[in-house]
């Protein structure tokens, strides 16, 4: 397993040994993104990770569009931007001072 992956996003099954096809990437992406979204950080090792050239498809193929998280990948990758179709919740999205964080 990769040191940067955190072992416990695959209660289901063993972590693949290496993440060289698309579809374990998507995979991997859509449990860290799972993960994210109910309040449980990637650790900064996987963030560097996932931010290489070399995951920018795993990215724009994963179209998880109700995950928060994701969304804010595919901009850290500087991909077209997609409708966000997951709550959004009065509080935040009213919140005056979400444009300084």
């Amino acid at each position: 397993m990769q040191s940067w992956v955190d072992g416990s996003l695959y209660p289901d099954e063993s972590p693949p040994l290496t993440f060289t096809g698309l579809p374990e990437k998507v995979d991997f992406l859509a449990r860290v993104c799972g993960a994210w979204d109910f309040g449980i950080l990637p650790r900064s090792d996987t963030i560097q990770e996932i931010l290489q050239p070399e995951w920018k498809a795993a990215v724009d193929a994963c179209n998880l569009l109700t995950s928060a998280s994701y969304h804010l990948v595919r901009k850290w990758h500087g991909l077209k931007q997609l409708p966000y179709l997951g709550d959004q919740l009065a509080y935040i999205r009213d919140d005056e001072n979400l444009q300084h964080i």
